[in-house]
């Protein structure tokens, strides 16, 4: 049975292949080839709300996580959190807007904004699973 501490793991998994696939529709698309493009990114949404249900799931069970690491490496730790929650709100509606105009036909205003959306997306993906072997593997919290 998952616990809900195994969370943590599907969560960081789910955003390292979102990246994968975000990488992949870009290489894809760079290469001309739309369907494969169109495939790639429809994976990445639907990965990327897949994590959103473990992650809301998660947080409204376990709260948050606590950082173990001491010294220089709190201010660095808590610097990519920072820069990887403020990036996790702005792509919460950029995602289904670039999403919404690629779907509608709209290339060029999607273009525009896939300029934008992607970068951020891949930023807080990767982001994401280096605050996860941060806190979990590389500086766990043991309690006193």
């Amino acid at each position: 049975m998952i616990e809900i501490q195994d969370f943590t793991h599907i969560i960081a998994s789910l955003n390292g292949l979102s990246v994968i696939c975000l990488v992949a529709g870009f290489i894809f698309i760079r290469r001309g080839e739309r369907t494969k493009h169109r495939a790639c990114m429809l994976a990445a949404v639907s990965v990327s709300a897949l994590f959103l249900v473990f992650y809301v799931i998660y947080k409204m069970n376990s709260g948050f996580a606590k950082f173990g690491g001491e010294g220089w490496i709190r201010p660095v730790y808590f610097s990519i959190l920072a820069a990887h929650v403020i990036g996790a709100i702005a792509i919460t509606p950029l995602v289904p807007l670039t999403l919404y105009r690629a779907l509608k036909g709209q290339f060029d205003k999607h273009k525009r904004l896939a300029r934008w959306t992607w970068p951020l997306w891949v930023y807080v993906g990767i982001s994401g699973v280096v605050v996860y072997f941060m806190a979990v593997h590389l500086y766990p919290h043991v309690p006193a």
